[in-house]
Order: structure tokens, then C-alpha cells, then sequence
């Protein structure tokens, strides 16, 4: 097997928070594909050639404590993750497999990466020179549908119009939108497996046997199992087809399916039930599918060469090490969130805290991510505000800071962090939001997004400029360490939200008031220097000596070019973080040995040289190729052992692409 980046977790389906399936061993086949979550959310695939049926993925049969299906594995020879696609490489019986897994989430199509769809492509051609009989068996489960697998399932199919056809299995229930938190799946709308007219398959409803089935007589189900509702452990109901690959010679062999999730409606916002952003003209999911299967081979073309850019932009800006790092965090950073469209058609991009406690919109989780929307689409930065912009202007917020919060995924009806003031982060959520539109205001060359939310940026600037020089016990993002008061990385993240209402000032015209904020963020960042000074770095806290801390929010003042802090600020901390390092990278400050991933890779972009981004960089790859935490990619981690510390499959590793805004720059 060619030596790659080992992921800890693969990236198989990626579309929302709900629909999002990975595989967790090294081998496709070696385990059951699974939801970021932990639990199963099976898909199984076999390729029968020449008479004998080998797996090339899951394989676990539920009726039989876990025990291989009897087909043997193929041999994987390949793995590669691009920033769209998943590409495994197999062979056996004389013939080379290749299976590709395809999200299209291509940020400047807001209408494409809103569908809830998926491809699965998988192409077969000779490997010994003779001509092989192939047949592909597919199949995923009934588990997509469900929270747990006591609940009862329907299915249903139905063809489109140019005679694809649709397969589905979804909860007798069907309660929409009935409740949030954080470990759950969707128990709601229905998993969906669309075999496109062109393919030349066999499907059908089965229980789980049809996999043992096919494995041990190639036999498939000649009708639908018909025994519904019934659980999902009552004879695992699955959505499965046979693709006929025929004679199998020297050129390749492809065809392709549609795994799709109609959820019926995605978000309540404010009591209001909105369906994706992909329906807000009136496009049915039926119709959706169709547009999917009509814009296949473009899309494919699409992402391939999106996938070379974006690689080829990471290696010349960080080094291989970074496009690999940045590869695995691309769909992964999207799939977190759950893009609707408002009752003025506008976009809302909704964040959920994948496990670290389920909210949504949370703003020093949108703060963290941007980085990548900035590059790609500023336009989703925005959704990310809009619905904290709402929020704050509303009756229902009584602070005069900016919430942490608009609710527990998927409902959107006010803050779920708590409103009691010691839960507040005040400082932290005011100089995020402050930030967040002086970039979208440069990356847009005008200040009008924030023209229109002006009372409220300026509300929050008042507070920073009252109280964030020298901030009080509280809380900041880094929240798992507790309250903190004097926290120096927390004051440079206020000076730079007032050096940014100063850039907007000037955008709108406001010249004098611009001058007077900038002025007031110099002078706040000199007096930062002589506070946090202690020898050859900077302190954790203005008022605890022999500390150290990253300094992350730090990356603004030159993605902003200001400049409003001494060079000499950046040199001392990169020489600390490149002397703490331990084996998986600098830890988050001197209190604990973990870090997070995401400020690693702020602090890094800090380095003057090109050699101690690398070298701060590198020991994150290896925590990736070589932590025994086999969950998609984490953001908070050890950097002794490579453990898991927490965090699972969150929206910040869009924040891991601030190298490459560095390079192209945040104005446009």
C-alpha cells in the first residue's frame, strides 16, 4: 500500500451534521462505516468477479455478533483524501477497483453544496490483461435513519421522471425537528439510495441478509421486503442494488449511485421551520435528485480540478505536510454547518458544536472557522452572522455584549450556553463579531453588511474599549480552561475588534472616527507590550508570572496589516512555541500538555521563515498519521501521546486555511 497521510478517520459522506459517515480503520472493509458520532451507519460493498464475491466494504453482519461476512476482502492498495473526494484503490480476482466517494461541497455554488447528496463512483478494469464478469453489490442501512436502532422504519421507493430509480427508508414517526443536543442522529425524512437510469442495476428493500446473501450464492432479492414498520434490529432493513459491470477488459468500467437525505425541514429559526437552501425557489427533493444525476460528470470535472488548485495552493504556501492536513479538513469543515435561506432568501449558516455541546451559530466557533470561507466565499461568513445579528437586536438578549450562542442544534430559538452572567464571554464574542466584519468588509472592498448592523458593532466596540485592556475573570473560547482573568491573548483579540471598527469607519466614510479607534488600538497594543513582557516572551496572564500562552488572535494584526504590535511580539512567541514543542505539537499555553489544531496553525502563521511554519506544522501530520483516537479530525488533542482530548468533527478546522489567506490575502 503506497505510504500516505494515514487519516484517523476517513471522510466517506459529508453533507450536514446529520448526514455525515465516515470509516474509522485503516482498511474500508475492517469495520462498519460509521456517523461522526461513533455509532454505526453501515454501508456495505462487494464485488462479485468471476463467480466469487470479495468485500471491499463493511462487511459486519448484524445477525451474527459482528462476524465477517463470508467473502474474503480485497486487497487495498491505495487510499487517497482529496479536499472533494475519498479515493480507495483495490484489487483482486484480475481486477483493479477503484472507489470514490464525492461530496461536491464547491463553495461559489451556494445551490450545489446546499444538496443533500452525495456520489459514489466506482470503476473496474482488468489487472492481469484478461477479461473478468464483475458485479457490484451496494447497500446502506436503515441506521441512517434513526437516533437508535429500536425505532421502526417504513420504506418507500418511487422513479424519477428520466427512470432513475429511488429507494428509501425513514421512521414511522417522522417527528420533524422535535428535538435537539449534541450526540444524536436524525430520526426524521428519509435516507435515500438513488440509482441513476443509465446504470444498469438491480435494486430492492432487504433485510440485512440479502448482504450474507450475495456474499455466500451472489443471490440478490427478486422483490421488496415488505414486513414494515418494524425496527431497525428486527432484520436490519437496507436500501441495496446490484450494478452489472459485464465483461470487465482493459478500459476502465465506471458507474456511479446517489446517496441523498431528504430531511424535510433542516432548522427551526425563531420558531420558524426552514427547509435547506437548496429548496428555496420551490425545487422538490424528487427534482433535486434529478438536477443531481443531470449534473453529474460536469460537477465531477468541477471538483477534480478544484481539488488540484487547492492542493497544489497548500503545498506552495505551507508544504506538503499542509496540503495534506488541509485536504482532510476541507469537507469536514463545511459539513458542520447546515445552510438555509431566510424569509428575505438570504443565506444562514448554521454551525453546530459537534461534540462540545450541540449549539449552533456559536460565534467563537464561527470566529475560529472563517478562514476558509474568507478564501472561498465570503458570502457564508455573513450566514454565519446573520442569525447573531438577529439575536442581538432582539427583546429576547438582555446583555449589551454579543451572545455566544442562538441555540442547540437544529433549533435556533435563543442562546442554549445559559444566560447567567458567569456564563458569558463577553469579550471574547464582541471582538469575534468585531473581527469577523471588518474581514468580510475587506474581503468584500465595502462596509455596507456591516452598515446595516452598525448600532449593534458599535455597542460592541463601547464595551471592548471600556473593558478589554485588561479583561475580568471570565470565560473565553478556550472555555475547558476555566475562567481567567488578566488574560493577555483575550486582550489582543479586543484591541484588534476596535482596529477593526476602525477600518470599517473609514470604509463608511467615518474618517475621524476611524483615526480615533485606530489611535486607541496602538496605544491599548503598547501598553499590552509592557504588560505582558517577561524576558524573551509574554505572559499567559497580565498578572502571573512564569506563564506563557498562545497568542493567536495575534494573526489579525497582519492579515489586517496594521502592524499596531512590534514585530519583535511575533519573533519572541514563535521561539517560545517552537521550544515547547512537544512531540504532537506546542501545547495551548503552560497550565496543560494539549493543544488545539486549529490556533496551532494561527500561531504558526505568525513565523517569519517558511522553515518554522513547517517545523510548527509538522508534529500536527504526525498526530493525524499516528493518534490511536481513530475520530475524524479533532481540534483538541494531547501533544505527548496524540490522545483525544474532546472535540469531534467541528467546523474549526476551516481555521487550519489561515496560512493560505496569509499568502492570497483577506482584500479582494
Amino acid at each position: 500500500m503506497t505510504t500516505r497521510l494515514r487519516p484517523p478517520s476517513v471522510p466517506l459522506v459529508t453533507v450536514d451534521p446529520y448526514f455525515n459517515i465516515w470509516s474509522s480503520a485503516n482498511q474500508l472493509h475492517e469495520n462498519e462505516t460509521k456517523h461522526w458520532t461513533g455509532k454505526n451507519h453501515s454501508m456495505v460493498g462487494m464485488a462479485r468477479i468471476d463467480g466469487q464475491v470479495w468485500r471491499f466494504m463493511g462487511g459486519r453482519d448484524h445477525r451474527s455478533d459482528f462476524i465477517t461476512l463470508p467473502a474474503e476482502a480485497m486487497e487495498q492498495t491505495d487510499l487517497i483524501v482529496k479536499p472533494l473526494t475519498t479515493v480507495y484503490t483495490f484489487e483482486a480476482g484480475g481486477v483493479k477497483l477503484k472507489v470514490e466517494f464525492t461530496t461536491p461541497l464547491l463553495l461559489d455554488d451556494l445551490d450545489v453544496l446546499s444538496r443533500p447528496a452525495s456520489y459514489v463512483t466506482i470503476g473496474a478494469v482488468s489487472s492481469d490483461g484478461k477479461p473478468h464478469q464483475v458485479e457490484i453489490y451496494y447497500d446502506l442501512s436503515a441506521e441512517l435513519c434513526v437516533d437508535a436502532p429500536i425505532q421502526e422504519v417504513v420504506s418507500k421507493r418511487f422513479d424519477l421522471e428520466d427512470g432513475s430509480q429511488g429507494l428509501q427508508l425513514g421512521t414511522e414517526k417522522q417527528q420533524v425537528l422535535w428535538r435537539s443536543g449534541d450526540d444524536l442522529r436524525i430520526d426524521w425524512g428519509y435516507a435515500t439510495l438513488l440509482v441513476p437510469s443509465a446504470v444498469p442495476a438491480r435494486t430492492a428493500v432487504a433485510g440485512v441478509d440479502a448482504r450474507s446473501r450475495f456474499a455466500s450464492e451472489g443471490a440478490f432479492p427478486e422483490q421488496d421486503d415488505n414486513r414494515f414498520p418494524r425496527p431497525v434490529h428486527d432484520d436490519m432493513p437496507v436500501l441495496a442494488c446490484v450494478i452489472d459491470y459485464g465483461q470487465v477488459g482493459s478500459t476502465e468500467v465506471s458507474h456511479y449511485l446517489v446517496l441523498a437525505y431528504d430531511d424535510v425541514m433542516s432548522v427551526e429559526y425563531f420558531h420558524q421551520k426552514l427547509p435547506g437552501y437548496w429548496s428555496r425557489n420551490g425545487r422538490t427533493f424528487p427534482q433535486m435528485l434529478a438536477a443531481a444525476v443531470q449534473d453529474y460528470a460536469v460537477l465531477m470535472g468541477r471538483c477534480a480540478a478544484f481539488d488540484e488548485r487547492l492542493i497544489q495552493d497548500a503545498a506552495q504556501s505551507g508544504g506538503t505536510r499542509y496540503a495534506d492536513i488541509l485536504a482532510l479538513s476541507y469537507r469536514q469543515a463545511i459539513a458542520a454547518h447546515k445552510l438555509v435561506a431566510d424569509e428575505n432568501g438570504e443565506a444562514l449558516f448554521f454551525s453546530k458544536e459537534n461534540f462540545s455541546n450541540g449549539c449552533m451559530a456559536t460565534v467563537d466557533v464561527s470566529y475560529p472557522s472563517i478562514p476558509l470561507f474568507l478564501l472561498y466565499n465570503v458570502e457564508l461568513v455573513k450566514g454565519m452572522m446573520r442569525p447573531v445579528y438577529r439575536y442581538s437586536a432582539s427583546e429576547a438578549w438582555p446583555f449589551d455584549f454579543a451572545p455566544h450562542d442562538v441555540g442547540r442544534y437544529p433549533l435556533a430559538n435563543g442562546q442554549a450556553y445559559g444566560m447567567k452572567m458567569e456564563r458569558q464571554m463577553p469579550i471574547e464574542e464582541c471582538g469575534n463579531m468585531l473581527i469577523m466584519a471588518a474581514a468580510v468588509s475587506l474581503a468584500e472592498g465595502h462596509a455596507d453588511f456591516a452598515a446595516a448592523h452598525w448600532e449593534l458593532l458599535t455597542g460592541w466596540v463601547h464595551y471592548l474599549l471600556e473593558y478589554g485592556m485588561d479583561p475580568g475573570n471570565q470565560l473565553c473560547t478556550d472555555d475547558f480552561g476555566g475562567h481567567l482573568a488578566h488574560n493577555t491573548n483575550l486582550s489582543i483579540k479586543a484591541i484588534m475588534g476596535i482596529a477593526g471598527y476602525g477600518l470599517m469607519c473609514g470604509m463608511l466614510g467615518k474618517n475621524e472616527e476611524k483615526e480615533q479607534h485606530l489611535q486607541k488600538a496602538r496605544e491599548m497594543a503598547q501598553q499590552w507590550e509592557q504588560m505582558a513582557a517577561e524576558g524573551d516572551h509574554y505572559l499567559l496572564a497580565f498578572d502571573a508570572p512564569g506563564t506563557w500562552s498562545m497568542k493567536y488572535n495575534l494573526v489579525w494584526d497582519t492579515l489586517f496589516d496594521l502592524h499596531l504590535f512590534s514585530p519583535d511580539v511575533r519573533k519572541k512567541e514563535v521561539a517560545t512555541y517552537l521550544q515547547k514543542m512537544n512531540q504532537y505539537g506546542t501545547p495551548l499555553d503552560n497550565r496543560k500538555t494539549y493543544t488545539k489544531a486549529d490556533w496551532l496553525l494561527w500561531v504558526a502563521t505568525l513565523a517569519d521563515h517558511q522553515a518554522d511554519f513547517e517545523a510548527l506544522v509538522s508534529p500536527l501530520w504526525d498526530f493525524l498519521n499516528e493518534s490511536s483516537s481513530r475520530v475524524p479530525f479533532t481540534d483538541w488533542y494531547y501533544t505527548i501521546d496524540g490522545r483525544l482530548t474532546g472535540f469531534i468533527n467541528r467546523s474549526v478546522v476551516g481555521g487550519l486555511f489561515i496560512k493560505l489567506l496569509k499568502d492570497q490575502g483577506v482584500s479582494k
